[in-house]
């Protein structure tokens, strides 16, 4: 807003840059334009101040549906004042020349103005569109329809005013029946998360499977492997075995040969030497048949000496000897 200062009969106001000062005197535009600074007095001036900056009016629009549903709509309408002068003509926009407040509330009347406007636009844009219609459409070209038919409207120009554009920002149902519209969207989206639960489900038993086939595949092959061992062990030892059972045969058979050599050589030489000793008694024998008696007597006590146990002592007495001595006197003279 504008800034009036001074005492008494004049005033000195001073406005912005956004906003356009018209002052009449005596029904006629003294002054007009942005970020003026003048004095007046207030006895005789009629100041106004219009905004010409950009402005934004939300609202809510409701409307029918072809379906006969109701539907709401949140539109945002951007608009400024084109014409200052024809605004403040048709508006009141008129200062306090005290304290520089507006008399009235005219940016107020404007919303009014531009929010009937709007809700109009948007129930003749979707009268002829079906509930689903009107909430499933993309919400750009029915913003560009009503920015359309606001900017066309002779009664937003007779203001002074200038849309600038629409902005929808979304079209809704009531909360039931937008719940029954989601709720196939729901269904489908909760079926395809129930549908990749299964697949994912089904992709986890197919990998257990499999995990649990190269499981047994590998304890069979395991198990194969185990009895083409065994078998190869038990071939082994029954190879060592018959190796053994071979060689102690070897050894055997060559022990007994040994032991038949041993035998015939044994043999061989007991005959040899019983050979030897039948030669030498039949030699022995001979030289005793051509020696002389005495000779044999002789070598017959050497030999009983030579075979008779050790005598410690010997006590010979008279009539042994006597015995003895007559035995051998007779034996001499014979």
């Amino acid at each position: 807003m504008a800034t009036i200062t001074g005492m008494g009969f004049i005033k000195h106001l001073r406005a912005t840059q956004a906003a356009q000062v018209i002052q009449l005197r005596n029904g006629r535009v003294r002054r007009s334009g942005r970020g003026l600074a003048f004095w007046f007095r207030p006895l005789t001036a009629v100041i106004s101040e219009v905004p010409t900056d950009d402005r934004e009016l939300p609202l809510v629009a409701h409307a029918r549906t072809a379906d006969l549903q109701e539907v709401t709509a949140q539109v945002t309408v951007s608009y400024r004042f084109a014409d200052p002068e024809l605004a403040a003509s048709r508006l009141d926009f008129g200062i306090d020349p005290n304290i520089g407040y507006w008399n009235s509330t005219p940016l107020e009347q404007v919303d009014r103005l531009l929010t009937d406007l709007a809700a109009g636009h948007v129930m003749d844009a979707l009268a002829g569109a079906s509930l689903v219609e009107a909430v499933a459409a993309a919400t750009a070209a029915l913003s560009q329809r009503v920015a359309a038919a606001l900017a066309a409207d002779a009664r937003v120009a007779a203001v002074g005013l200038e849309v600038l554009g629409a902005s929808v920002r979304s079209v809704r149902a009531d909360a039931d029946l937008e719940r029954a519209l989601q709720t196939p969207t729901r269904e489908a989206t909760q079926a395809e998360a129930d549908r990749s639960t299964f697949e994912r489900r089904a992709l986890a038993v197919e990998r257990e499977r499999a995990i649990a086939e190269n499981e047994l595949a590998n304890r069979i092959e395991l198990a194969m492997r185990e009895e083409q061992l065994v078998t190869q062990e038990g071939a082994n030892d029954r190879t060592r075995a018959e190796e053994a059972a071979a060689a102690a045969l070897i050894k055997v058979r060559a022990e007994a040969e040994r032991a038949e050599l041993r035998a015939q050589g044994l043999a061989a030489a007991t005959r040899l030497q019983g050979e030897a000793d039948a030669a030498a008694e039949r030699a022995k024998l001979t030289a005793f048949a051509e020696a002389p008696t005495e000779v044999l007597r002789v070598l017959a006590l050497k030999e009983l000496a030579e075979n008779l146990p050790a005598i410690g002592q010997l006590t010979i007495t008279p009539d042994l000897l006597t015995g003895a001595l007559s035995a051998l006197t007779g034996k001499v003279s014979d």
